[in-house]
């Protein structure tokens, strides 16, 4: 195959995350061009030259997916020597979390197809994207466990079996009832709301928001 880069290039790609009916899952696209035809991705796209990495990542991950202000982080570097046929590519991946509720996708004409995938039952991948993913998984796991990004998966109001439910799909480990949500409410991460949960068939639960939506270091678990 010809090579289409000439000279080293820089490429971002995004693995977006979101829990759906208590599944992890990741976007991805399908591709159209060889060799890669009716393999999917995660979505990414090379960084212009009046760009910064970070900007280049915004960018993309609206361009391709449709999705835009999502928590985006800067995940790795991946920069093997022939991770890319078309050429010597280094790609910048960050990883993104959304909130499943009131989700709209779309992608460009670019891409056969943009779905949502089990992240533990992945399709058949195009380059490096497997070891990528891996990658964002295992940081996705530690950050939860450090830090109150977990209010990304969620909508902006819960209940405390909802929020223990996320970090239970997302780290593969069953908590206590009633150690989770002392330690939860110790850590003053979230604010009780003077309302409950409606259409139940249970007794209603207390709805909760976080203090910050913004990142934030604790020690969670």
């Amino acid at each position: 195959m010809q090579k289409k880069y000439q000279f080293p290039v820089i490429a971002s790609d995004i693995v977006i995350f979101t829990v759906d009916k208590g599944i992890l899952k990741t976007l991805l696209i399908q591709m159209k061009k060889q060799p890669f035809e009716s393999f999917w991705a995660a979505p990414g796209g090379l960084v212009k030259v009046n760009e910064s990495v970070d900007q280049a990542a915004a960018r993309i991950l609206s361009e391709k997916t449709g999705l835009e202000k999502v928590y985006l982080e800067q995940l790795y570097t991946f920069g093997e020597i022939d991770r890319d046929p078309f050429g010597r590519v280094v790609s910048v991946a960050y990883f993104a979390l959304i909130s499943k509720e009131g989700l709209s996708l779309k992608t460009t004409s670019e891409y056969k197809d943009v779905s949502w995938f089990d992240a533990k039952k992945l399709p058949k991948l195009a380059y490096d994207h497997q070891e990528i993913i891996a990658k964002a998984v295992a940081c996705l796991k530690n950050k939860l466990e450090h830090s109150n990004i977990i209010y990304s998966l969620l909508p902006k109001e819960f209940t405390l079996s909802e929020l223990q439910k996320i970090y239970e799909i997302i780290l593969s480990k069953k908590f206590d009832k009633r150690n989770f949500r002392k330690k939860i409410l110790s850590l003053h991460m979230l604010k009780k709301l003077s309302k409950k949960q409606t259409g139940q068939a249970n007794r209603p639960a207390m709805l909760y928001s976080f203090v910050h939506t913004s990142p934030q270091q604790v020690k969670v678990i």
